[in-house]
């Protein structure tokens, strides 16, 4: 029995369907979203960072400050900077006056790739919010935020 045939069942609580329902919708989402990025080199979370980065508007952010913004808090924010240093689209900037103060920034590499993202995962949203109407969306964001809070 797959996943979807043990959600249609009856032999299941509501509650748990719930949990393993909205755990299937999120790896769902992370796949496809995953599988957009595949060709660009860069994982969800790279381009989670890069976002936040963007977000600063030319301001450098420093590493706690990336980490409290990033969807997922399990991502070790150091290495994820590190990669996309290496692949050009951030840069480190270091205080002069205090060495240990590290601040990171998006380069125009970064702005670059994320404006050919942009439209491609625009698109990815849009095809999945088609399914169902704005009251419908409002009304789940609510719920979801509610199950958060």
């Amino acid at each position: 029995m797959n996943i979807e045939e043990l959600l249609k069942t009856n032999n299941m609580p509501e509650i748990k369907k719930l949990v393993l329902n909205i755990i299937v919708t999120a790896n769902y989402l992370n796949e496809r979203l995953a599988d957009i990025l595949k060709p660009y080199d860069i994982s969800s979370q790279q381009f989670n960072v890069l976002r936040i980065l963007r977000g600063q508007k030319g301001k450098p952010a420093n590493l706690s400050t990336i980490q409290e913004r990033m969807v997922s808090k399990m991502s070790n924010t150091t290495r994820l900077v590190d990669k996309l240093v290496d692949k050009k689209l951030c840069e480190r900037i270091i205080c002069p006056s205090n060495r240990r103060k590290v601040e990171i920034r998006i380069t125009q590499d970064g702005l670059d790739l994320l404006k050919e993202l942009d439209p491609l995962v625009q698109n990815h949203e849009q095809d999945i919010a088609k399914k169902i109407n704005e009251k419908e969306i409002i009304s789940l964001n609510t719920k979801l935020n509610e199950l958060r809070s």
